[in-house]
């Protein structure tokens, strides 16, 4: 049903913390020959798409690769930052990325021609996750006071402020139809923003344990939630009601994403392993075995059903297809994790991050098991 398509290895000289993928639909080009069904040939070929998948990792880069002929091709390294990339994110019409890092910054990068547009900064662990508005004009992010802060793309300034009044923002969301914004908190509480408005619609509190990945269903009815519980949770968004309880992992559930026509998604744990979710009937259609650590991520292509997911291990990329033949491509790269993968970075790490880096050994990052600092994690 599943079989490898491609393997990329040694993706980042060091471990990978965040993906995304998007995609760019190539401009039609004027072709006034005489000829019309040249022409429409021209425009046709012109308007192929193409597939770019995001990296951000340990070493401090945000790498664009290209998807071309069942290959990852490397087409921008973009530097920039001076600690590790916590989070990437790429626009709806495939054009930008924005990325996160432990270096207090966000930048944002014109993926077709590998520069950066603007840049952010702000204080100590303000920024974490990033994700785009559905018309491209703002970027959101969450912070440790809890704060959910707007910024324009085009001014680079914040616009406006969502305030949990909570603990540290883990993990946020923007809902497809541009209404709501999510935010899943540290302490397992979910908040739920009416954008227009300005303000706070539902607290959930069906977690009791981190919110590590949340996520709208492509028709903005449905959000998903991903917990240290090991559970994920569907929750009707207008009425706040639960509407189904999941549990199939071992351990904690790191990351979850919906198919693009809302069908089925997917879920990525530290037990190991990713796992195939039918909507409808909430149940586990497949599991993916192959990765030797903690999946930290998973995103799925903005039209296809394929997929990327990430772990902590020493890997090498890879690319498989489904039964369709469709690709699913899953990025494992280094000793942490890719994508949307932050293994150790979680909230309880963030206070050794920022002492190490004070101590001056900003690469320095330990787990709860290898800590001997005497931290109360």
């Amino acid at each position: 049903m599943y079989s490898l398509l491609y393997k990329k290895e040694n993706a980042h000289d060091e471990s990978i913390w965040s993906c995304a993928w998007g995609r760019l639909s190539k401009e039609k080009k004027d072709v006034n020959d005489g000829d019309g069904e040249n022409s429409r040939d021209s425009n046709a070929s012109d308007d192929v798409p193409t597939d770019y998948l995001i990296s951000g990792g340990l070493d401090d880069l945000v790498k664009v690769w290209e998807l071309r002929d069942e290959k990852l091709e490397l087409k921008h390294k973009l530097e920039g930052h001076s600690l590790g990339v916590v989070s990437v994110a790429v626009s709806n019409d495939g054009r930008l990325c924005a990325s996160s890092s432990l270096d207090s910054s966000m930048r944002i990068w014109d993926l077709k021609s590998g520069e950066k547009t603007s840049s952010i900064e702000v204080g100590p662990v303000d920024l974490w996750t990033v994700a785009f508005s559905p018309d491209d004009k703002f970027i959101i992010s969450g912070s440790h006071s809890g704060k959910i802060t707007m910024y324009s793309v085009e001014t680079a300034k914040a616009e406006q402020t969502l305030d949990t009044r909570g603990k540290f923002t883990l993990s946020i969301a923007y809902s497809p139809d541009g209404k709501y914004v999510a935010s899943g908190a540290v302490d397992g509480i979910i908040n739920i923003f009416d954008v227009a408005s300005n303000k706070l619609c539902h607290t959930l509190e069906g977690h009791a344990m981190p919110i590590r990945s949340l996520c709208f269903s492509p028709d903005s009815q449905l959000l998903l939630t991903a917990s240290d519980d090991g559970h994920m949770k569907l929750y009707d968004v207008q009425h706040a009601n639960v509407v189904g309880t999941l549990s199939g992992h071992a351990s904690w559930v790191l990351s979850v994403a919906f198919s693009p026509d809302g069908t089925h998604f997917v879920s990525g744990s530290s037990d190991k392993t990713v796992k195939v979710w039918e909507v409808s009937t909430k149940q586990c259609i497949h599991t993916f075995n192959e990765h030797n650590d903690q999946v930290w991520g998973v995103k799925y292509n903005p039209e296809k059903m394929a997929l990327i997911t990430a772990y902590h291990d020493n890997c090498p990329l890879t690319v498989k297809k489904d039964k369709k033949g469709t690709p699913w491509v899953l990025l494992k790269d280094s000793r942490l994790c890719v994508t949307v993968v932050r293994p150790v970075i979680t909230y309880r790490a963030v206070a050794w991050c920022k002492k190490t880096q004070y101590s001056g050994e900003p690469k320095t990052f330990c787990s709860p098991e290898s800590c001997k600092s005497g931290y109360n994690w």
